[in-house]
């Protein structure tokens, strides 16, 4: 039985159409994935040097793993930089407090 909050939604990728469930409100977001994902299949495809379905998925799937884990490279390494910033200038708030003086930022 379905659950009352989700719909199906049908999506064209590769020529080919797939229902698809989906939660409500969260259409709109299914849609672009979908569109993305025939788009990084059709460029895979139009190179000509995966053939078969099957291939061409695994190859668009492994692109965009690697996409994602760069990403999130680099938002961690963000991430552990502004942790240092924190950090010293934490250190040069305590440092002034504690000498009573005025900090320079």
């Amino acid at each position: 039985m379905p659950n009352p909050s989700t719909q199906t939604l049908t999506v064209t990728i590769m020529q080919k159409e797939f229902q698809i469930a989906c939660p409500e409100g969260e259409e709109d977001a299914l849609r672009r994935a979908a569109h993305h994902l025939n788009e990084q299949m059709e460029a895979i495809r139009a190179g000509g040097k995966v053939v078969g379905l099957d291939r061409i998925a695994i190859m668009t799937a492994l692109n965009m793993s690697n996409e994602l884990l760069n990403g999130q490279s680099k938002v961690q390494t963000s991430q552990d930089y502004a942790k240092l910033r924190i950090r010293a200038l934490n250190d040069r708030v305590e440092a002034a407090i504690a000498d009573g003086k005025q900090l320079k930022i």
